[in-house]
């Protein structure tokens, strides 16, 4: 009887011990994850709502109101659709019940094979930036480099116009912005992973909101007061603003533009990983990729339209820098420190998988060093306040110099924009989640299904290609013009 009681006694305590470990830790032996769609919304609005933003009155300017209101609301539609195939995505081979998918490539490969993770690689770590080397580096941050710099010179500029007036030559060097962002940037780099960016990722979204906000209310004054630009309904006029090869380059250029706008998948698994269940990842997923989609929309229409009718044809390439306003200088001043505080969040987003990537290999390689697994608490008196590894220290560092080395040698905006653009909306947003979702359900090959999601497949392959001309044309434009490192506007 007494053995039996201690059996009994066992299976409570193994008991409680099972209940404790499933309320600190999830289905795969990680952390207990405590994400929400409120959550997933924040981390989804800052990686969509860039500064690209600010350059969708030029890109609607390009296309005028036949082109431009129909090409934002169908790039919108397209993006919310095939990010919501990709949450499907989180779990394989059933979305709610199988094995987690860590990452893009991880997703990729469990559903395509090595082949298809390989160039997925390739496309998510090397094209998004603009070169750096094989798959473990790339991304937006080179881009997220330019505009910081930019951004914080343009508040020493509008000073300058308001004190000087608008005829003024205010011409500054972005090079000193983008060396104290990138000193900046490696302090934030330290922190380990998605996990611990909710706060940065919400105040980021606020500022976004913001300096959005801003844009769209000053181009609303000017409309009002009857200071707005001619407008018409194919955008710029061949013979009269440009000449017809262009008019084509520039309508390519602004076609890449928006699809950067909407250029967010590549951190889409990650953020899905943060997701506390029940219930489903996938469900909460679409939930948030719905409320950020169609919230950021919103933005892009406000300020692609009213930034339009407010500058016409002449619509600058960036609202707030150029420079479309000139006062009042204090409100434009709050919105590129606004613009510069979202941009801060923005790089740490973007770069998370990519630090992730090389440091999950490094482990691989070298699983028993201690450079690369030691952790050195900080600690004030009893508590530990940050965590010190080698690795992450050198690694991050390095990386955040790379980018920052780039940027300054690269800072053109718009043709930027346009490259970054094509290179990563139809492979990331389109291809893959669609070819994923062809696998996973198995849609018979030739069936109406399958022929209707190849030829959007296959159109917004198109567009990527076209976009991708315009856009080196004008880089090749933009190097003729000035020279590396010695960049002022």
């Amino acid at each position: 009887m007494r053995g039996t009681t201690r059996d009994e006694e066992l299976e409570v305590g193994v008991g409680v011990l099972s209940t404790e470990y499933e309320s600190e830790f999830d289905d795969d032996g990680k952390p207990k994850r405590t994400g929400t769609v409120w959550t997933a919304s924040a981390h989804i609005i800052t990686a969509i709502i860039g500064s690209g933003i600010l350059s969708l009155a030029w890109a609607t300017a390009q296309l005028g109101w036949v082109g431009g209101i129909p090409t934002l609301v169908i790039f919108s539609g397209i993006t919310l659709f095939t990010s919501n195939l990709l949450a499907d995505c989180y779990r394989s081979p059933d979305p709610v019940t199988g094995k987690r998918n860590y990452t893009y490539m991880e997703e990729v490969q469990a559903t395509l094979g090595r082949l298809n993770c390989l160039a997925c690689g390739i496309v998510q770590y090397v094209n998004l930036s603009g070169m750096l080397k094989q798959e473990e580096i790339g991304g937006d941050w080179c881009f997220v480099v330019v505009v910081e710099g930019e951004k914080r010179r343009a508040i020493r500029k509008s000073n300058c116009f308001h004190s000087k007036g608008h005829a003024a030559s205010c011409m500054f060097s972005n090079n000193p912005y983008m060396i104290g962002l990138g000193i900046f940037e490696i302090f934030l780099s330290q922190i380990p992973n998605f996990h611990e960016l909710t706060f940065l990722s919400t105040i980021a979204a606020i500022m976004s909101f913001g300096y959005a906000s801003i844009g769209i209310g000053l181009s609303l004054a000017q409309i009002i007061t009857g200071k707005g630009g001619k407008t018409t309904l194919t955008g710029v006029e061949i013979g009269v603003d440009i000449t017809a090869a262009d008019k084509l380059w520039t309508t390519f250029r602004a076609l890449g533009d928006i699809a950067f706008t909407y250029s967010f998948s590549a951190v889409l698994v990650e953020i899905q990983d943060t997701l506390k269940s029940p219930p489903a990842e996938n469900a909460v997923m679409k939930k948030a990729n719905r409320a950020a989609v169609l919230t950021t929309t919103a933005f892009y229409m406000l300020c692609g339209c009213l930034g339009y009718a407010a500058f016409g044809n002449k619509a600058p390439g960036n609202m707030l820098t150029g420079f479309g306003f000139y006062e009042p200088f204090w409100l434009i001043d709050l919105a590129n420190l606004f613009i510069v505080i979202h941009i801060v969040g923005a790089y740490q987003l973007f770069t998370q998988p990519v630090y992730s990537k090389i440091e999950s290999w490094a482990l691989n390689m070298w699983p028993n060093s201690m450079f690369i697994k030691g952790e050195h608490p900080i600690r004030i008196g009893q508590k530990t306040v940050f965590s010190l590894n080698g690795l992450r220290l050198i690694g991050r560092t390095m990386f955040v110099i790379i980018a920052t080395t780039l940027a300054m040698a690269m800072p053109f905006f718009n043709e930027i924009l346009a490259l970054l653009g094509s290179m990563t909306f139809w492979p990331l947003t389109v291809y893959f989640p669609i070819e994923m979702y062809i696998a996973n359900t198995k849609i018979k090959k030739w069936s109406r299904k399958w022929l209707m999601l190849q030829l959007l497949s296959f159109v917004c392959f198109l567009v990527s290609l076209v976009a991708a001309c315009g856009s080196i044309q004008g880089v090749s434009s933009a190097l003729g013009t000035t020279k590396p490192f010695r960049f002022k506007v």
